[in-house]
């Protein structure tokens, strides 16, 4: 292995209270333990660099997993720049398997102690491991979906602690598990202070249904006079913003004359317009022609949801001299030049900004704060933060525009820029109620015979409590089967296993002497487990 590199500056660590005594524990030999909310703008790449740096130059490895391809290759350009070419590896599918695997090999043998990937980079044979770091931990590419359903942070929680090295849990937003290591005392807080934050982050103003119902300018063509006027002035500037929840053109349709819900004549599933001519249904893809409506016979339709290309046709004729660029599942752009541009983009497609946005909406908070789920709060919140950090500070006339009911406790955390404290109180909620993180679930699924049999000769522990069963997500026809739905045409079911902390391993005991019992006896239906899903509706 190359020698180590000097200590490196504390740099733009400065701007966090505790961020250079962070930095010099890491030089010293130290094994820090931090939650880090970083602060909005391009510098979090660098930072993470410089912890790495840090971390080498006391003569050892770091570890760095990040969500995905563009944010890894966001931190393997920092850390060239930080270290010089040829002192990390980069271990992420878009690098090819003998490539990858090139890598993985100098690992191994210690040729290079420092490591940027996605989340297979988790299990990287670092040597003399001193240093890991998980950006983003509430993204659920850190979550694999294949047994035994390891978690990212979950991993790196027990190689730090096994290994005795430092830990660096980092992101623009806070999950409520980044709380509760804070709450238990296991890592410190890593923030900015409030002087630092103002400076950094965009102003943020809120549209909620009592303006859009008196703003004409929303009842006419959907986006409110105050985001118009957020468009027209960025536009002045440099490029704009537009998240949109749903990527298509309209992801679903209505009868235009009395509302009823546009559905497929051979399965009933939800009729879709995936461009402006086509018409399919979106569970088994059959193309409809000639649509007319069974309640009153109209074949005039509307949208009930508006996505991201139709979102982007109607700026485009609102805005005709300013391009129009979008990025989605199909087709996503890693930068925008820093000039006047529309940039139409779902959740986490975003793409940078040289110079950052000079504005950004929001729009339709209420398809991601309405999901029936658990987190439905805090991902809305996230998926937010992460937009809103990539527009330019308020002093430099950053504004973000966000179409939600301003009284959501989501939307005013993103308000105040405040994910810790909204993380504190939906940690404190959940352990009143019982909910993860706080105690240990295991999510058991199965066809509702076979899941009733098991549990009653699992042999659970005493104060485990059951929740449900209640039917099970299922695959509609025409879709991708997710791992642990039931198949096509079957009906399942699910219940949630449920025991106070420190609990958890006897739970997990019982459940897997319980299904190696089944499996001895020649049990054909199959049932399904995981500890600690992480949807539990």
């Amino acid at each position: 292995p190359q020698p180590p590199p000097p200590p490196p500056d504390p740099g733009t660590w400065e701007r966090y209270v505790q961020g250079p005594a962070f930095l010099r524990a890491l030089a010293e030999g130290g094994a820090p333990r931090a939650v880090w909310t970083a602060l909005p703008g391009p510098h979090w790449p660098a930072e993470i660099a410089g912890a790495v740096a840090a971390t080498l130059s006391s003569g050892r490895g770091a570890l760095v997993v990040v969500p995905d391809g563009r944010s890894a290759a966001r931190v393997d350009t920092a850390l060239t720049e930080a270290l010089g070419a040829g002192r990390h590896a980069l271990l992420t599918a878009e690098s090819g398997p003998e490539k990858r695997y090139r890598q993985w090999l100098a690992v191994r043998r210690g040729s290079v102690r420092a490591v940027v990937g996605t989340r297979a980079a988790m299990f990287a044979p670092v040597r003399d491991l001193g240093l890991v770091v998980v950006w983003d931990d509430g993204d659920s590419s850190h979550s694999d979906d294949n047994a035994p359903f390891p978690h990212v942070r979950e991993v790196l929680e027990l190689r730090a602690a096994q290994g005795r090295c430092g830990f660096l849990l980092g992101g623009t937003s806070c999950t409520v598990e980044a709380a509760q290591l804070v709450e238990s005392g296991w890592a410190l807080p890593l923030l900015a202070d409030r002087e630092g934050l103002r400076r950094a982050a965009p102003l943020v103003r809120t549209v909620g249904d009592g303006e859009l119902a008196r703003d004409g300018a929303a009842r006419s063509a959907r986006l409110p006079s105050l985001a118009w006027g957020t468009v027209r002035d960025g536009l002045r500037t440099g490029p704009v913003l537009i998240q949109v929840p749903r990527r298509g053109y309209a992801p679903r349709l209505a009868c235009e004359r009395c509302r009823t819900p546009a559905r497929c004549r051979h399965c009933a599933g939800p009729l879709e317009a995936p461009d402006q001519q086509a018409l399919n249904c979106a569970w088994c893809g059959q193309a409809e022609r000639a649509w007319s409506c069974a309640e009153c016979g109209s074949t005039r339709l509307r949208a009930r949801i508006v996505g991201a290309r139709r979102t982007a046709e109607e700026l485009g004729r609102a805005f005709p001299a300013v391009p129009v660029r979008t990025s989605g599942r199909d087709h996503i752009l890693d930068a925008v030049p820093d000039a006047p541009a529309l940039v139409v983009s779902t959740p986490g497609a975003e793409p940078v900004a040289e110079g950052g946005y000079a504005a950004a909406l929001l729009l339709d908070g209420w398809a991601m704060l309405g999901r029936p789920d658990l987190r439905a709060g805090e991902e809305a919140l996230r998926r937010w933060l992460a937009a809103s950090a990539l527009v330019r500070g308020q002093e430099e006339g950053g504004t973000v525009v966000v179409v939600a009911e301003p009284t959501e406790r989501a939307v005013q955390a993103l308000v105040r820029w405040d994910p810790a404290g909204f993380a504190r109180r939906e940690l404190a909620e959940r352990a009143e109620l019982g909910f993860p993180p706080v105690s240990r679930m295991a999510s058991v699924t199965g066809p509702p015979e076979a899941l009733a049999a098991f549990l009653q000769t699992a042999g659970l522990p005493p104060e485990a409590e059951i929740l449900g069963p209640v039917p099970a997500p299922s695959t509609a026809p025409g879709r991708a089967r997710r791992p642990g739905d039931a198949p096509p045409g079957e009906t399942w079911e699910r219940a949630l296993v449920r025991v106070v902390p420190g609990r958890g391993a006897a739970l997990a005991r019982a459940l897997k002497t319980a299904l190696a019992a089944r499996t001895a006896k020649g049990a054909n239906e199959p049932i399904r487990i995981r500890i600690d899903p992480p949807d539990i509706g």
